[in-house]
């Protein structure tokens, strides 16, 4: 038996279980698309965990735990007499086929730029006449992976910096203006540029190929690392964090640091 054999064993295996579990559990019984929903969000969130932790025996676990969603709804939606999952897959497939023209057609493309540019156009003549570029975006997604995306949008219909060098400039200038705000005490002002300069910053992280998302969740774990070890050494000691000046917590937080350099 091939491994494409193997895999396509195990595949309709899932799906025998996932038929069985549908007729005998109670709690899978019960569950809808939308009561699956914040448990899907939690799966995408605890994979994207694993994958930031370089895991790959994690990255393995939560796409399965991940897997196991998209056929819960496919079970549902064949109950529902709406779709199953061969409509799913084979909507992936066509899609995949029909927006990797330069793979499965006679398009030529140079670069991977050029695989995006093509992708947003193929999109929006998918979607039909009165499609808006940034309509793909999804209102629900955390405003960092948002500003990202919208971003990623705007490039793909050829909205983008000539240089990436040229988003400094507007770094720079929204500080600025961020900066007269905070002179000025106009908290509501603040609140408005001190956006304008996370947006821009999203750019500049975008045009150099670093995740925004993933970046600051990176320094997030730095910090807590850090701040943790301050804690310790702390208690260890006897004291607590609450009768310490800032220049004492500062000598365990570069402590800290060195350890982490040291490793």
């Amino acid at each position: 038996m091939s491994r494409r054999e193997e895999q396509l064993k195990s595949f309709g295996r899932l799906l025998d279980i996932m038929d069985e579990l549908r007729e005998k559990c109670p709690w899978d019984q019960k569950q809808t698309i939308e009561s699956l929903r914040k448990l899907t969000i939690e799966e995408v969130y605890e994979l994207g965990d694993a994958i930031l932790r370089n895991n790959l025996d994690e990255v393995k676990k939560e796409s399965g735990d991940l897997l196991l969603h998209i056929i819960f709804y496919a079970k549902i939606g064949s109950e529902l007499n709406s779709f199953d999952i061969g409509d799913v897959i084979d909507n992936l497939t066509d899609k995949l086929v029909y927006r990797h023209p330069h793979v499965f057609g006679d398009t030529q493309v140079e670069s991977a730029l050029e695989v995006e540019q093509n992708w947003e156009a193929l999109k929006l003549k998918e979607k039909g006449r009165g499609r808006r570029v940034l309509e793909g975006v999804p209102d629900a997604l955390p405003a960092l992976v948002k500003a990202n995306r919208i971003q990623e949008k705007a490039r793909g219909v050829g909205f983008d910096w000539e240089n990436k060098e040229q988003v400094w400039d507007k770094v720079k200038e929204e500080l600025a203006e961020f900066e007269i705000e905070v002179a000025a005490n106009d908290s509501k002002n603040m609140e408005n540029e001190l956006g304008d300069l996370i947006f821009s910053v999203v750019n500049a992280a975008r045009l150099y190929d670093i995740d925004p998302e993933s970046a600051l969740e990176r320094t997030n774990q730095k910090f807590i690392r850090r701040f943790n070890y301050l804690e310790e050494q702390t208690l260890l000691k006897g004291r607590s964090l609450h009768s310490m000046s800032l220049a004492e917590m500062d000598i365990y937080w570069e402590e800290a640091k060195r350890g982490e350099k040291r490793v």
